[in-house]
């Protein structure tokens, strides 16, 4: 009897290693055709579909072999009248992980072309792909317990202890759930805005249930919290409108025409627009006569753009055409300057200051 058991799992160890080495040799030459042929998608789909075969075949394998086995129905523990042994364990992982693959291959292959077919945009696309996925994975857990025998009423006396939990300490967890589902469903910021907190500009790449990921100008990655976009100020530059206006400052000398410098700036702007199609026609770009300063005749440029992600961009490039066209009409931009006017010195002092000079 000891030598047949051992005989088995032999077997089943060969078996377990043929189908490993078996995934092995697939991935390699898909990896081949993948060096000759490019990242195709169809090559990811069939390297997927080896990763989750063999998972699914091991599964099946432990399954088949152990069917017979006393400790694979033995009791592990009760969960109401429901007995849990490792069959049933096995079984709900095979309905959760299969539902989980069907939900990432119905995001990949089939809700594309819907969303090719009606122009959804990118936010909404995010948003149904986290609502199918979800939904999928929930109807997985239920039916996997169900399956096993667990009466779901059951469960109620688990929410009670969960929602003391949240009362007492899961309360952050809880708030940034159900802001993430607001945030989805709602639709203050979406997956590709470009929102300003705190002074910092990004750009928003995920929105998960518990954090939002924003990627910053400087390629940083900010974890906010959800709860943060419904509780505090946030700046979204794509929500509604995408135009945006541009501010430019220029100074210039108190000896300038003030025409020939409005002039100046307009005639800018225009050479600019050839090369920033960004820059809108209306509104009409206009200059702004901000005020006397202390060194300088202030002005305020205002260039209407069609997005905020070309705002760093022709700001800059409106810059450099803004001082080219000042210096070739020898308009002069001043820097700060301080007259100094001693009412009285110090003779010691005063000696010690000629003394240098000479």
């Amino acid at each position: 009897m000891f030598q047949q058991n051992w005989v088995r799992i032999g077997e089943f160890l060969l078996l377990c290693l043929i189908i490993l080495s078996t995934r092995v040799v697939l991935r390699v030459l898909l990896n081949r055709l993948e060096t000759h042929h490019g990242a195709k998608r169809w090559i990811h789909v069939l390297k997927s579909l080896v990763n989750w075969g063999t998972f699914y075949a091991l599964l099946v394998l432990i399954l088949a072999y152990f069917s017979s086995s006393k400790w694979m129905f033995s009791r592990l523990f009760t969960i109401g009248k429901a007995e849990i042994s490792p069959f049933v364990v096995i079984i709900a992982i095979l309905i959760i992980s299969f539902a989980n693959r069907s939900a990432v291959l119905i995001k990949r292959l089939m809700l594309p072309n819907i969303y090719e077919r009606y122009q959804f945009d990118i936010g909404l696309r995010y948003t149904l792909d986290r609502v199918v996925h979800y939904s999928i994975v929930v109807l997985a857990v239920l039916i996997s317990l169900s399956t096993v025998g667990i009466n779901l009423s059951t469960l109620t006396v688990f929410a009670g202890v969960v929602g003391v939990g949240i009362g007492f300490g899961m309360q952050n967890i809880a708030s940034n759930f159900i802001s993430g589902l607001i945030i989805l469903f709602e639709r203050p910021i979406k997956v590709g805005d470009r929102v300003m907190i705190k002074n910092v500009v990004g750009d928003v790449e995920r929105i998960n249930m518990r954090a939002t990921i924003v990627k910053t100008l400087e390629n940083e990655h900010i974890i906010i919290p959800n709860s943060y976009f419904l509780q505090e100020q946030v700046v979204n530059r794509s929500y509604g409108d995408l135009t945006l206006r541009l501010t430019i400052d220029i100074g210039v000398s108190y000896d300038a025409d003030v025409d020939e410098v409005r002039d100046a700036l307009l005639t800018a702007v225009s050479l600019e627009r050839t090369h920033s199609p960004e820059i809108l026609q209306t509104p009409q770009p206009f200059v702004n006569f901000q005020a006397y300063g202390d060194s300088s005749l202030d002005f305020q440029l205002f260039v209407w753009i069609s997005h905020s992600t070309a705002q760093i961009e022709v700001s800059s490039n409106l810059r450099f055409r803004v001082w080219h066209e000042l210096a070739r009409r020898d308009i002069e931009i001043p820097f700060p300057q301080r007259d100094l006017h001693i009412r009285s010195i110090d003779d010691e002092l005063l000696t010690k200051l000629r003394e240098s000079r000479q």
